[in-house]
Order: structure tokens, then sequence, then C-alpha cells
């Protein structure tokens, strides 16, 4: 019988975190599960100690590497690690965050006791006492412990709503929906893999229902050579963001059918980001316009 989880942890020159993560999935209470590591074409030790792990757990643990081994960037090894999976459940970890013991045991529960979902995730705690920072625990989501319909949560969690979006290390997703969507777009690679996970969660929202759980089942590592703090650093957050949007304007606009709202949404932030100057005036007199109506309306 195949196993009923496969986990993708893919890794790119990792060395240094990457045994804590590996020991994370191994130390899980649920154990009927299958470990991807996916070689993104490293250059460190990385790739000797994930191959020392298939050794050493040669039932539980398999390499995957590109051909001639290529680095070819986040979405295109996620894809890799998704092909090659065969749970009925798919869960990824990145190769410097780390799973509490009941990581896949927990969420595999909310699962079953809602057959539709398509994915589960939980509170985030982002963790930077690990090198001597303070940690912030961070909701995933704009509402908590209650099945979400699609679209709802395209319209209220990050890029287009204001919620906070999950972690991809701390995602269980159903297999054959991950397939069904085209898993991750390949397109997103080099300073633009700070969207691939957005672009991925845009394609499941729109047909999926979604959870967000109180539960807290990842330490999410926050460290310089991380993709959001390079992309960060180089200065190209804007460009990335507006390839992005320009992405999700044509993947919605050969979508047979998708919700007004969702398209009102992204007219909407699109205008927004197109006209900063404006918003930011309006932001300044929205209070100027509450107390204006106020005294207004106290004097009828």
């Amino acid at each position: 019988m195949p196993p009923r989880i496969s986990v993708v942890m893919i890794f790119f020159n990792s060395e240094r975190y990457i045994k804590e993560a590996i020991d994370s999935v191994l130390a899980q209470t649920f154990t009927d599960f299958e470990l991807l590591l996916v070689d993104d074409g490293s250059t460190d030790t990385s790739t000797a100690i994930a191959r020392d792990y298939v050794d050493r757990y040669p039932t539980r643990v398999r390499y995957l590497e590109h051909e001639r081994h290529a680095n070819r960037g986040m979405s295109a090894t996620r894809n890799l690690g998704l092909r090659n999976a065969v749970g009925e459940f798919v869960a990824l970890i990145d190769s410097d965050d780390v799973w509490r013991p009941d990581k896949l045991a927990g969420q595999l529960r909310i699962m079953e006791l809602h057959p539709g979902l398509g994915m589960v995730c939980g509170t985030v705690r982002y963790w930077e006492s690990w090198a001597g920072g303070e940690d912030r625990i961070v909701p995933s989501g704009h509402v908590q412990d209650r099945s979400i319909p699609a679209p709802e949560a395209m319209l209220r969690v990050y890029p287009l709503g204001t919620a906070t979006s999950p972690c991809p290390s701390d995602l269980l997703m159903r297999r054959d929906l991950m397939t069904s969507i085209g898993g991750f777009e390949e397109q997103f690679n080099g300073p633009r893999q700070l969207f691939e996970d957005q672009a991925f969660l845009a394609k499941l929202y729109l047909v999926a229902p979604v959870y967000f759980s109180r539960n807290i089942w990842l330490d999410y590592r926050q460290h310089a050579d991380s993709c959001v703090a390079t992309v960060s650093r180089s200065g190209q957050e804007e460009e990335v963001r507006r390839f992005f949007f320009q992405w999700l304007v044509n993947y919605i606009g050969q979508q047979p059918e998708v919700d007004i709202r969702v398209r009102t949404a992204l007219a909407r932030t699109l205008w927004r980001d197109r006209h900063p100057h404006i918003c930011r005036i309006w932001r300044l007199a929205d209070p100027i316009v509450a107390r204006l109506r106020l005294r207004l309306g106290s004097r009828t």
C-alpha cells in the first residue's frame, strides 16, 4: 500500500539547516508517510546529507534531482516532487523550517473531519529565537477553525486581502487537487520565486475549500539568506509583485467561470497599485470625513 502522505522537501545549498528539518519530519507521531528530498542542484554538502538519509531510511526516504543536477528554481523543484509523490495527501516543508511532532497527525485529522477540504494549515511561529531574536506567533488566514468555501480565502487573504498568507511549509493538501490545478507555476523563478507560493495558492483558493487552524505546527525560520530577505535586499519586490498580478490577470482571464467578487477585488487592487498617491490621500482623509459625518448626523 502507498503511504497516506507524501512529504516533499525541496532544498538548495541548505547544509546549515537541512538535518534539523529532516529530523523534524522523521519525528512525526503520524508515521504513514514518505519523505521526498528534492535537490535543486545544490553545490554544498546538502546533497550528500540527503543521500545519507536515504541510505539510513531506505523504505521511508527518497532522493530526487533534476536532470544533470540542474538548478531550476523552487516551483520546478516542487513539481518534480509532486510528480513522484504517491500519497493521497502532500505536505510541503522547506529545508530551513521545522515541524512540531504532531503536525501531520493534527492536520490529517482535520482533513478527515472535513472530507471536501483541499488544504489545511495553522498558526505559525515566526522563529527568530534560534538566532537570538524574538519570536512572533502569527495566525494564517482571516478566520480560524472552520471550513472556508471557495473563493472566500482569495478575497480575504494577502495579496488581494489583508489577512496573513500561510507558509508553504505548513500546508497539507490533496494530491489529486494539486495535480488538477497544474501544480506550481514554473515561470516564478529567480527573484520571482518570492510569489511562487501566492500563484499556487491563488489557483487553489479559486476552486477548493480551505481551513486555517489555531494550532501551531510550524517553526518558520527567519534568516538573512531566505528568499524573502534576499529579494527585499535587492529592491526587486515591487517588480516581482507586478509580475505576479499580471500573471493573475492572465490566469483569471483564461478560467471559464470566476466569481465576480474576485474580478472586482483584483481590479480594485490593481487600481490602488497604479494610483498610490491618490490612495494615500484617501487614507489620510478617511478620519476627517468620518468626523464630519458624525457631526452632521448629530445635528439632524
